[in-house]
């Protein structure tokens, strides 16, 4: 008794569509959209075993009976979604045979130019940042419209650089550490007058025992006129009176050279600004103490930090020559300082020149029309002064009066001239 359902005899299965199928015959093309009727497969009664179809690719193949290459074929339509799977010959989809084509090399002048790009991009934008918050950070303080009967000006630039025994913001632990005292007020330890023009730069210290007479003038506060008298005191005093104004217009007054820009700093700020950019190395000729500034050197070179800068350029009681020997100390270390920050490790060295620009621009004071152009031809001046490019000098000193220093009328005449006319210093000084 065959219990299979009828029409199925074994291995003759004539016409039924596959195992198990109730239906003698297969679904409709129009109800199974994937099938797509090809040749009719001979019945498998016909004692021709089924035959693999090769489609000379892998994958199924739209069209045939089975599988692909290697595939099995049923003897029934094939089965076809449409889709190619599978991989086909090297490289990408431009490849011949439907395969990926060959990878695309870099192009190397294209990368080049966007990094160039890129890095010019950052450049400029990093140092038109850095400009804005420099110049948001200058204390412009010092009005010099303020200054009267001023000389005419004359070519080149004058810059008048100020260091002042200012304690102000120093705690008491940082007026012993600085041996600083505690004077009330502020007086002006150095002074300089830097012109900066094309027939070369020339730095002149200007002693703070130079003996000067306090010429008319407006009260920078009061606003309140104080005529001339013909007092006669030492220059810093000046300062002592009534700050950079009255400074600015004795100088003018006395040597009869106009000032353009004024550049102010402090005793802490100058500290901070050595000890920013790593301390200066200089070297000094001959060693010397002085228990007043707290200085205590042995010649030959060595690198000072802050505090040991400022005893350098404070001492004077240690020297025969007290306030001209202590000038041209005060030359040699600002020289040196220039110099220093200059180097590329500092200007190239974010940790370095970040700190070392804040110290700097957060304790200077300048004049209203001062601007970072000018402050850093300025700089520029000095540090080309100290690599041998121009001319440092003592005011020409031609003796003394009850302990003040009597400048050389006739020197500082031809002095003037060439400065006010930028042409190349003959004067000597002392």
């Amino acid at each position: 008794m065959n219990d299979w359902p009828e029409g199925w005899s074994g291995g003759n299965r004539g016409d039924e569509y596959g195992r198990g199928s109730a239906n003698a015959q297969p679904e409709s093309a129009r109800v199974m959209r994937q099938v797509r009727r090809g040749p009719q497969a001979p019945p498998y009664g016909a004692g021709v075993p089924p035959q693999p179809s090769y489609t000379g690719g892998q994958g199924y193949d739209e069209g045939q009976s089975g599988y692909g290459q290697g595939g099995y074929d049923n003897g029934h339509d094939g089965y076809n979604t449409g889709q190619v799977y599978g991989g086909g010959g090297p490289g990408g989809p431009e490849g011949p045979d439907g395969g990926r084509g060959p990878r695309r090399a870099p192009n190397w002048r294209r990368r080049i130019k966007w990094t160039a790009i890129t890095l010019v991009t950052v450049l400029v934008v990093t140092s038109v940042a850095t400009y804005f918050w420099a110049d948001s950070k200058l204390n412009r303080d010092v009005d010099l419209s303020k200054v009267i009967d001023r000389p005419e000006a004359g070519d080149g630039t004058n810059y008048l650089i100020v260091g002042s025994d200012s304690r102000e913001g120093l705690t008491a632990a940082e007026k012993k550490k600085l041996h600083t005292g505690s004077a009330a007020g502020k007086r002006t330890d150095s002074m300089m007058i830097l012109h900066v023009g094309d027939s070369g730069d020339t730095l002149i210290s200007l002693p703070r025992d130079s003996n000067v007479t306090i010429p008319s003038y407006v009260g920078s506060t009061s606003g309140k006129t104080y005529k001339n008298t013909g007092r006669q005191t030492k220059l810093n005093a000046a300062y002592a009176e009534d700050g950079p104004t009255l400074l600015v217009r004795t100088v003018e007054y006395n040597m009869g050279l106009h000032i353009d820009h004024y550049v102010e700093i402090g005793f802490n700020g100058f500290a901070d600004i050595v000890d920013a950019v790593g301390g200066v190395t200089i070297d000094i000729d001959k060693g010397f103490k002085d228990s007043y500034s707290g200085a205590d050197f042995k010649a030959g070179k060595q690198t000072l930090n802050g505090e040991e800068a400022l005893a350098f350029v404070r001492t004077r009681h240690a020297f025969a020559a007290s306030d001209l020997q202590r000038t041209k100390n005060q030359q040699k270390f600002l020289s040196a300082l220039a110099h220093q920050v200059a180097t590329p490790g500092t200007l190239l060295n974010p940790f370095k020149l970040y700190p070392t620009l804040g110290a700097g621009l957060d304790s200077l004071s300048v004049d209203k029309d001062m601007s970072l152009w000018d402050l850093a031809s300025m700089f520029w001046a000095m540090k080309g002064v100290s690599g041998g490019d121009g001319t440092s000098m003592n005011m020409p000193i031609s003796g003394s009066t009850g302990g003040n220093l009597l400048w050389d009328k006739a020197k500082v005449k031809t002095l003037v001239n060439e400065l006010n006319n930028d042409q190349k210093i003959t004067v000597s000084g002392n």
